[in-house]
């Protein structure tokens, strides 16, 4: 051990320790570890309990069972997952976080097929008067750093006049919407609904259909990930044949999966 730290690094050595499941390689003994960024209502998020739950969680819960393995959720900066410096560290099998499709982001991770329809939604204070961005002039605008929702905001912040607010996570994104810091924020419409359903002091006023789609995301240019995400995606394929996507779907967003859903 103490020869490869000297000569290869302590990546290197990580890389050779942990599992090999039906000729997967894990990062750890037993586990399928996956990164994401907490919270991400109600992808993602500790509840009170401590556990962390959410319908991203319920997927790949999914393939760790189908590996033999536990799952074991690690929290970190989202842009460390987006860049994939987490999976060039060996830090996660895996991530997700209702992680849009994007080509930018496939210059540096690979996707799964996609899991999840989303567009762009407007969550307001239902007494700061805004119905849609037509009336955000010389408002302050709030958007999740790294994500499209930050993309599109800033986009169309010249055109409607607003300020751009830029937090590093949804829930303080959005109790600063029920707080007045902000009069507006724009996100994902799965979180932005959801948190708009527990907080009837905010509404989603507007949404943006921006065509996109969630997958999980793994290692570029590894043959490894290449058999995780196909495990991956035959898992899922499965869930939707046997009705178990649909139950999940319908457990979190109150509602089943529309028709032709990714």
């Amino acid at each position: 051990m103490a020869l490869c730290l000297l000569s290869l690094g302590l990546g290197a050595c990580s890389q050779q320790s942990g599992d090999t499941v039906d000729g997967i390689h894990l990062v750890h003994q037993g586990k399928l570890t996956v990164c994401t960024h907490l919270p991400y209502k109600p992808f993602e998020f500790t509840n009170d309990s401590g556990k962390v739950v959410g319908f991203d969680v319920d997927l790949v819960r999914l393939l760790a069972n189908d590996l033999g393995v536990k799952l074991d959720v690690v929290s970190m900066d989202w842009n460390q997952i987006t860049s994939g410096a987490a999976f060039a560290a060996h830090k996660c099998d895996l991530a997700m976080g209702g992680a849009t499709i994007t080509a930018a982001r496939k210059k540096a991770v690979q996707f799964s097929a996609p899991y999840f329809k989303a567009t762009q939604a407007l969550l307001v204070d239902r007494k700061a008067g805004v119905s849609s961005l037509a009336d955000m002039a010389n408002k302050r605008l709030g958007m999740q750093t790294d994500t499209t929702g930050e993309v599109y905001a800033k986009k169309h912040a010249a055109q409607y006049h607003y300020t751009p607010v830029v937090f590093d996570d949804l829930a303080l994104m959005t109790t600063a919407v029920s707080a007045g810091k902000v009069a507006a924020a724009i996100g994902d419409n799965g979180p932005m609904a959801y948190y708009a359903a527990q907080n009837p002091g905010t509404r989603v006023a507007e949404t943006f259909d921006t065509g996109e789609r969630y997958g999980f995301i793994a290692a570029k240019d590894s043959d490894n990930a290449d058999k995780l995400i196909g495990r991956l995606n035959d898992v899922l394929a499965k869930a939707r044949k046997n009705g178990t996507y649909a139950s999940k779907y319908q457990h979190w967003f109150g509602h089943k999966p529309t028709a032709g859903s990714p």
